[in-house]
């Protein structure tokens, strides 16, 4: 068992590409449930139907890790907005809560106790964007803020902007239903980000902090967290193959919340 306290979050990354063997693939089904099993094949994509087992099987395993409770045995359910929860009534007094995020080739999970958590993970090479989204969604400070950018660095930024405002609202556990024009996020200098929030949001900014790091060049990693008794937490990163490998790594932070280095 990993101990986990209240002011750490975990946080384990998976290269779902580099787990070819169908050996392994096998292994992981029998941890499904049954839907979980039909949904599997229902992707027309190879690389999507392994990123879907991949990702269920480092669900149920990693959370093994804190609660003896065997990874074919742990039962999920759905907020009203649809982000997935622990239902085992045995869990209850680990206060375990989790967040997933995946793009091309990489999963991430998050894991904590007694707080919100979300995460957010781009790919920044596969995934072109355009900057009529942030015209259209984004804060007006950021719109600005982007327009300001040279046009070379302004796909990247608005990845930077993204995954910050995806890791909030799936911290939040309200998706989409959060507008994303009424908070927003800027750089007082280039390794801190703050946020701000409209009062409509009925939300403090200071209640949350971030962090956002690249595991390797192809990615945008970012992570809100909620603070326990408005203190910092620690990030703890691992990547990992379920039943296969795992390593802790020290990702260089880019930018962080105020007072988080």
């Amino acid at each position: 068992m990993i101990a986990l306290s209240l002011r750490e979050i975990h946080l384990w990354l998976a290269f779902y590409d580099r787990i070819t063997d169908e050996r392994v693939h096998a292994a992981y089904r029998e941890l499904l449930n049954a839907a979980e099993r039909d949904q599997e094949p229902r992707f027309y994509f190879a690389t999507d139907r392994r990123r879907y087992l991949v990702t269920r099987a480092l669900v149920r395993t990693v959370l093994s890790r804190y609660a003896p409770i065997d990874p074919a045995d742990w039962i999920f359910s759905t907020n009203a907005y649809g982000r997935p929860e622990i239902a085992n009534p045995e869990a209850q007094h680990a206060d375990l809560s989790f967040n997933i995020s995946h793009t091309h080739s990489l999963i991430v999970l998050g894991v904590t106790r007694r707080s919100a958590l979300g995460v957010d993970v781009e790919n920044i090479c596969a995934r072109a964007v355009s900057i009529e989204i942030a015209r259209r969604f984004f804060a007006p400070d950021e719109v600005a803020a982007l327009a300001a950018v040279p046009r070379d660095q302004q796909q990247y930024r608005f990845l930077e902007y993204w995954t910050f405002k995806e890791a909030y609202i799936k911290a939040r556990g309200m998706g989409l239903s959060l507008p994303l024009d009424k908070f927003g996020f800027h750089y007082p200098d280039d390794l801190t980000a703050s946020l701000t929030i409209h009062p409509e949001l009925a939300d403090d900014p200071a209640r949350w902090q971030f962090w956002q790091f690249q595991p390797t060049p192809e990615y945008l990693v970012a992570v809100c967290a909620e603070r326990i008794d408005a203190r910092a937490s620690n990030l703890v990163v691992r990547v990992v193959s379920p039943g296969i490998s795992e390593a802790t790594v020290s990702p260089a932070f880019l930018r962080t919340s105020p007072g988080q280095r």
